[in-house]
């Protein structure tokens, strides 16, 4: 999903150029973040921060955990610009061949790459003690900075697949939607091609449009039996929540986020059971069959639920993540924040909407299907605002991204604008992110405390 350059204000014009200053392209996903100038902004700045900024981890360390972290998911897309980074920053191209060529000090943070990505709920301080007691041993703040690239890149590959953002021009695989007119022109022109292209013939297109038409001659239409709530319903029943004065028992409130994580343990992902991962994503994978597994099913029933209010972000994560690496929690924080606050008072078409409640339903559902639970949140809204499409989908883009394609994205939300479905999207990656953040920073505080 891409947008040109002269469909945007100057404040996004000034990103899009900072971010070909950054990383030599204008990659596809800032496009699409593009919509929301003002967290692209965030965005740009936490990730060139991570990857070139201060801190002390090594710069090729950093893009290989990249590689790592989006081996989980199998996005292709995000390990291939990450090589590219790799080398770029000195890299040895013999790690490239796979986790048997890396350092055993690299080696030794992939089971806490795997269980962020997939189970974050079951990291516990002997992972910590394993990187910090080693004979390659890693130091605190390393450990917190490698833990920031993860959780980064684990949920960026949900917002790639959740928007169907497809390879770079330059990737292999890459392509954009082509004309019948270019199609012809390329043909013509295929006989007077030299052996290699130069880069500054690499055409710059307006592909947003493109991106938006890309599957609606062959999406599937909805099931007729799962008929999408639509806006005006939407908006009645947050207005009828917001007049509801009644509060619930404490009791109540726990009965009915179990409600709404027992029922999310019974919806199924989209798309088909995972196939066997790709050789050139292999390579980067350990352990492939170790997958997401629904909290309210998880076989350790000794591990509780994550109560925000005895290790919020707010008073706990924020300031432990500052103290270990630079200044990396402000960065964090506006981007948490901007996504979450978001909002430019419209839903669809109509205009003068407050959104925070159905904002607030889709964030505290993604942080229900990894265990977390917000204790003044009343859940019994999310069943009231989010229907069933829209809660699998979440749950695909969160647990299982690698299954979710363009149809799905096409399918929900179908009064919505693009734009207001790409901030949906933002959601489920900081949410995600700061989900993760938070098993992760709780842990390492536990390892130090204890």
């Amino acid at each position: 999903m891409l947008p040109s350059l002269g469909s945007f204000n100057e404040k996004t014009h000034t990103l899009f150029v900072d971010a070909f200053l950054q990383n030599n392209r204008l990659d596809h996903v800032s496009q699409v973040m593009g919509f929301h100038p003002a967290y692209l902004d965030h965005f740009l700045k936490t990730q060139n921060f991570i990857l070139r900024g201060d801190g002390p981890l090594p710069y090729a360390y950093r893009h290989y955990i990249a590689i790592m972290a989006a081996g989980r998911h199998q996005c292709s897309y995000l390990i291939s610009l990450q090589k590219q980074e790799f080398l770029l920053q000195g890299g040895n191209p013999d790690w490239l061949k796979g986790l048997e060529h890396i350092p055993a000090k690299l080696r030794n943070l992939y089971d806490i790459a795997k269980i962020l990505a997939h189970r974050p709920w079951l990291l516990n301080k002997s992972h910590i003690a394993k990187l910090t007691k080693c004979n390659d041993s890693w130091s605190l703040a390393e450990v917190v900075h490698a833990i920031v690239i993860l959780a980064h890149f684990h949920s960026l590959c949900s917002f790639v697949f959740s928007c169907g953002v497809n390879q770079e021009v330059d990737q292999a695989g890459g392509y954009r939607y082509e004309t019948q007119d270019e199609v012809h022109r390329a043909a013509l022109a295929i006989h007077h091609r030299h052996s290699k292209t130069d880069p500054k013939d690499i055409p710059v297109n307006d592909t947003r449009q493109e991106w938006k038409n890309s599957n609606c001659t062959r999406s599937s239409p909805p099931s007729p039996t799962e008929p999408e709530v639509g806006i005006s319903t939407l908006m009645q029943r947050m207005k009828t929540l917001s007049e509801q004065t009644q509060e619930c028992t404490p009791v109540e409130l726990t009965k009915r986020f179990e409600n709404v994580e027992s029922q999310s343990a019974e919806l199924n992902a989209v798309g088909q059971e995972p196939q066997e991962t790709p050789a050139d994503i292999g390579i980067f994978v350990d352990d492939p069959l170790f997958l997401y597994q629904d909290f309210a099913k998880r076989s350790d029933q000794e591990i509780s639920t994550f109560r925000v209010q005895d290790y919020s972000w707010d008073d706990h994560g924020y300031s432990l993540v500052n103290r270990l690496y630079n200044d990396v929690g402000n960065l964090l924080d506006e981007k948490f924040k901007t996504a979450y606050n978001l909002t430019y008072y419209t839903m669809g078409g109509r205009t003068d909407v407050d959104t925070s409640r159905f904002r607030r339903a889709i964030w505290n559902y993604i942080q229900c299907l990894l265990g977390i639970r917000h204790d003044d949140y009343d859940y019994g809204e999310i069943n009231q605002l989010l229907e069933r499409t829209l809660k699998t989908f979440i749950k695909s883009a969160c647990c299982y991204p690698e299954r979710v394609t363009k149809k799905d994205y096409d399918r929900v939300l179908r009064e919505f604008k693009h734009s207001e479905k790409v901030h949906v999207n933002l959601m489920i990656l900081e949410a995600r992110m700061q989900a993760e953040l938070l098993y992760a920073l709780r842990t390492v505080n536990c390892y130090m405390t204890n």
